[in-house]
């Protein structure tokens, strides 16, 4: 039995889509088959040098939502038939194999759209602004980069923690989209010029937290808008930039935390354990709403090619969608 599946051919400077026929997989110990509703788009699996190597050919997707049509030997908690999502390698397919400890329930009256775009914003924002980055109610939270599906992730999270939030971006139509999930001071810009703001908002204290979507240009700035035990989350690079200088004096005196938030290298271990963390400290947050992805457009499953697209045009507020 053959089913469809997405891959990437890359070169050393062009990466190539392909819609081709594979078999169908059939799971192993403690995995489950899923028939995919829906899968979010991401910006990292397009960026040749970042998830993907050049010269490689790579399944793609990193997530997904959908139904169990098999269960593996060794599997306990998911039968078939039961609603699942998660960060599943190779979700952008008909079909796909996912480790039952990296799968989390669809809660009751969310779509297959949220819940296929969830997984990766919403728990990489647990990560930087949970289980890194100690965010506590009352405090300040600065995202650059604020209108992508994991800046979205970090306003709503922060909010539900009783934060106040902070968030940049050159457009002030996507800034005011903001504005009803919560969003205390819109900055409009895409330069490292923000500090004045950012101080003037917080009475000259600086942010607990800062998230940097954006990359190297933006790196020092962040720095200098940290204030005392700050934390700088590095999540990505739009802006290609790779480099940055650190102010030593600053990391020294303010005894500031620098830290990174990818998947690249961590185990099934790490994998799982972030999944039952997020689970049980914030699925009901989605059950309940204030979780709940912005789904900026959803497009059909062959129409992949004009999802990227749209994606690299900068136009969208939030999440891109593939429904299946």
């Amino acid at each position: 039995m053959k089913m469809r599946s997405w891959w990437m051919n890359t070169t050393a400077t062009e990466a190539r889509l392909e819609l081709r026929d594979m078999p169908m997989p059939e799971p192993g110990q403690g995995q489950l088959l899923v028939r995919v509703r829906a899968a979010g788009v991401n910006r990292g699996e397009f960026i040749i040098g970042g998830l993907v190597k050049a010269g490689n050919a790579k399944a793609l997707g990193i997530e997904a939502a959908g139904e169990v049509v098999k269960a593996g030997p060794g599997t306990r908690r998911f039968a078939e038939g039961a609603r699942v999502m998660g960060r599943f390698a190779g979700g952008m397919a008909e079909y796909v194999l996912a480790n039952e400890a990296e799968a989390l329930p669809v809660p009751e009256g969310v779509s297959w759209e949220e819940a296929g775009s969830l997984p990766t914003a919403a728990m990489v924002a647990h990560d930087m602004l949970v289980l890194q980055g100690g965010l506590q109610s009352g405090g300040w939270l600065l995202v650059t980069g604020i209108t992508s599906g994991v800046g979205v992730a970090c306003l709503q999270m922060a909010k539900a923690l009783g934060a106040r939030v902070i968030g940049t971006s050159g457009s002030q139509e996507k800034l005011d989209k903001l504005r009803p999930l919560g969003l205390d001071v819109a900055i409009r810009s895409r330069a490292p010029d923000f500090l004045a703001q950012v101080m003037d908002a917080t009475g000259g204290a600086g942010v607990n937290l800062v998230v940097n979507n954006v990359g190297g240009t933006v790196f020092a700035e962040s720095v200098r808008c940290l204030a005392f035990q700050g934390r700088l989350a590095t999540v990505g690079y739009v802006d290609g930039v790779l480099k940055a200088d650190i102010d030593l004096q600053a990391l020294h005196a303010k005894r500031l935390v620098l830290f990174g938030v990818s998947n690249k290298m961590t185990t099934p271990a790490h994998k799982a354990e972030a999944t039952a963390k997020f689970e049980q400290q914030m699925l009901p947050l989605v059950a309940q709403g204030p979780l709940r992805p912005l789904v900026d457009r959803v497009f059909a499953f062959g129409e992949l090619p004009a999802a990227r697209a749209h994606m690299e045009a900068n136009a969208h507020v939030g999440k891109i969608v593939m429904r299946m």
